[in-house]
Order: structure tokens, then sequence, then C-alpha cells
């Protein structure tokens, strides 16, 4: 009897507790568990601010009251992309520009970007403040702030490093700015001054990626500290068979080609293996590379996303086409050689445990590699290349939030999570191409259409 009691008045309790209130609840949606290849029906989203406070099924919904309530009709819904190599660049003439096309990253489910560096720094850290205040439309972002090259740098805004004080300096630069982690480029960086940026960043408990010069070696470079590198030239480096006899007779980038015809699988799995137990992330860029091969051949001017890049933008995409037609007409054949070894090399990275990350390179310079789109064109390359579609979208959705050592706030849709999300007509686990199916995406507790973000 005292038992009956008892449930009567833990039911009558029930009855009478108010709805909880929340900003928006997703509701008849089909969660996505990426992580462990499942699926989840009947199920409801609740989100207040930018944290997912509840995921339960359908008939717990009346437990929450919503300023904002979406149907999903059985759509499936699941973390936001990340993409992990963007540019935001081109010098304050050019700011407007890349700003104006921050929403178009969301457009195709892009959430979370990671710069990797640029000369409108100052811009971008602002536009990252207002996007976490939600002043602003657009992508949460992780920046690398200027980029750290050696005696006048390649790229404009980047941080001249020459000596050890210039090392310190630039570190207390990158630190005093906020910035995420370290970016170093290879224009004209020493070996000796690349080594030491990642010994003094390490001391200093900050990330570091980026390119290498090709004298150093990234077996080396991950012993003192490297978290991670950009593209695949310095890991298929270490991969040859002959790299040290191709190091004495050629320099740069002039010893591409030799590495490519060398490329070793034996020699590779040894190396994948030692950056793996290293924790190495690897962002492989393949989209961008498959582009620039076939630059000087393929007509763009009729691409869809072509029509809403600035005119400035679109301006410095001339520097890339002229540099493959004069390749084209000199003989040149590098990407010939190096994207099919890249290819080769995404499958046997991945099961040694190497963290691949997905990258589209996009941004001004990166001629017709469009915000937001080109990281769908990633991850299909990298299906391409032997990833199934879960692993591919981990490389994305986990892999990114991971390098940051943010994994426990993103990667799946659950209580406590960011609320990031896209919902989808059709289920991206099953075909990679589905990504296309994006019917809405969630920013910051608010319902965003892609055909709105277009315009």
């Amino acid at each position: 009897m005292k038992k009956l009691l008892f449930l009567f008045f833990i039911t009558l309790i029930s009855c009478n507790k108010e709805p909880e209130n929340v900003d928006l609840l997703i509701i008849n949606a089909t969660v996505l568990d990426i992580e462990q290849n499942k699926r989840w029906v009947n199920r409801f989203v609740a989100i207040r601010n930018d944290t997912i406070v509840a995921v339960k099924t359908m008939r717990n919904s009346d437990d929450f009251t919503a300023i904002e309530t979406y149907d999903a009709k059985g759509g499936f819904v699941m973390p936001g992309l990340w993409d992990n190599h963007v540019h935001f660049r081109g010098g304050d003439t050019l700011a407007s520009e890349n700003k104006n096309l921050l929403p178009l990253f969301l457009k195709y489910g892009v959430t979370s970007v990671r710069d990797a560096g640029g000369d409108i720094s100052k811009s971008v850290f602002e536009w990252k403040e207002q996007i976490s205040k939600g002043e602003l439309q657009g992508p949460r972002i992780f920046s690398s702030g200027p980029k750290l090259d050696g005696e006048n740098p390649a790229w404009p805004g980047s941080i001249s490093v020459t000596n050890e004080a210039d090392v310190q300096m630039a570190l207390d630069s990158l630190q005093k700015m906020s910035a995420d982690y370290v970016k170093i480029y290879d224009g004209s960086i020493t070996k000796e001054m690349y080594y030491e940026i990642i010994r003094e960043a390490e001391k200093r408990k900050l990330k570091v990626t980026g390119h290498m010069p090709m004298s150093a070696d990234v077996t080396d470079a991950v012993k003192y500290g490297l978290d991670g590198t950009e593209h695949l030239y310095y890991v298929m480096k270490a991969a040859s068979a002959k790299k040290d006899s191709i190091e004495k007779a050629e320099s740069g980038y002039a010893m591409i080609v030799p590495l490519a015809k060398t490329y070793n699988d034996s020699v590779a799995e040894i190396v994948f293996d030692e950056l793996a137990d290293a924790e190495f992330y690897v962002t492989p860029t393949l989209y961008i590379g498959q582009v620039l091969k076939d630059l000087a051949d393929e007509d763009h001017s009729g691409d869809e996303l072509l029509k809403i890049i600035g005119p400035g933008i679109q301006e410095t995409y001339q520097g890339r086409i002229m540099s493959a037609k004069r390749a084209k007409e000199s003989g040149s054949s590098m990407r010939d050689y190096t994207e099919d070894v890249f290819k080769k090399m995404i499958r046997p990275m991945y099961d040694s445990g190497i963290s691949i990350m997905a990258g589209s390179d996009c941004g001004p310079y990166n001629s017709f590699v469009y915000p937001g789109e080109s990281i769908h064109q990633e991850l299909k390359a990298m299906v391409d290349a032997g990833l199934n579609t879960q692993e591919a979208l981990l490389t994305s959705i986990k892999n990114g939030p991971r390098f940051f050592d943010q994994e426990k706030y993103y990667v799946s849709v659950r209580k406590g999570r960011i609320g990031d999300l896209i919902i989808l007509s059709e289920n991206p686990l099953e075909n990679i191409e589905n990504l296309e199916s994006i019917d809405a995406v969630v920013k910051g507790s608010k319902i965003l259409k892609p055909a709105e973000l277009a315009k």
C-alpha cells in the first residue's frame, strides 16, 4: 500500500511539473551518432543559448517549451562540419569581401573553421568575437593569427623570424592576440629557426602546425613537439626511400617530383607509425590539389558560386591560373606525380592512427575553391582515397575540435555539447553525397535555411 501511495505521489508531482524553457526545440528528428555509426529515430533536441540541454524520445517533448520549434520531419541531425584549413586574407581592401562570405560556410553546414593565417588578423579576431556573441552570422573561428616565416616572408602580414629573439617576440605577439595555435610557413624560414619555433612553442604549450622547409624532417620536428602538418609534401618526403640523396642533389620544391617517384610503402609504414605514436595531425587538402592540377585547362567561368565571390577576391585567382598555364607550357608535371601519391597515402595513414583533418584551403588566392562547398568536395576526395563515409565525416567533426582539445564540447548530439548542428533530408552515413541534402543549419539556437544564407 505504501508503495502505491509513493508512486501516486511521484505521478502527481510529474503531472504538475512546469515545462522547462529553452530557445529551440527540434522535434521528430533522427539523431545520428557518427562515432558509433548509429541513428536514433523519433527524437527531439532541446537547445538553450548555444548548448544542447536534452536529447530524448518524442514522448518526453512536453517537458519543454521553446521560443522556436522546428519539425525535422524525420530528417537527420548531426554535428556541424569543421573546415580545418581556410584563409581570410588579401589586405584591408579585401576584408569586407572576406567578411561577406562568412554565411556561405553556414549554407554548407560548416559551423566551425580553422583559419590558417593571413594578413587581416585584426579583422578576423573581431569577427570571431562578434560571432561568439551572436552579433555576426558565420562559423566559429579558431585562428593562428599571422603566419611565422623567415626573412622577407612569402605572404603579407607574416611575422619574420630570423633568430632566437625573433622567436620569443613572435610567440609573445601571438599569445597577446590570443591566437589559437601557431602556423609556420616555409617561404624562407630556415631549418634551424623552424625547429626553434617548435621547441619554444612546446614550452608554452602552444599547438604548432603548418608548412616546413624541405630541408627539415617531419620525424625530427615531432620530437621537438610539432603537433601537425598542412598538406602532404613533408610526410611524403619522410616516406621516400632516397630522401637523403635527393636532398643533396635538389633543394626546396625541386625535390617534390623525385620524392614522389621514390615514395616507398615500407618506409611510409614506419614513418606513419612513428607519427601516430606522437598523436600527430595531418591536413591533406586533397581537393585543392585536384583543382590546381586541372587549372590550366578547366573553365570555371560558369561556376555557380563564382557569382557571389567579390571582384577583389576573384582578381586574386589570376596568380594561380597564370602559374598553372606557365607550368603547362614548360612541361612541368609535378602535380601529375604528387596527387596520385597523396591519394594512396590516406588509407594507410588513417589505419596507422594518424589523425587526418579535413581542410579545404579555401580563401583568396586559392582559385575556385569556394568557402563551405569545398569541404564537401574534400570529404568526397577522402572517400575516393579509401576512407568510408563514417571515417571521412570524423576527419571533420571529430578531429577538428580534438586538435584544440575541445572534443568534449563537440563531436556528438548529446546533452552538454555545443548546439552547432545540421539537419539533412538524407543520411550522410550512407553516402557522402548526401551532405548536399541540408535542410537547415542550427547556429546559436537559431534555425538557418540554406536558401536565405545564399543571399
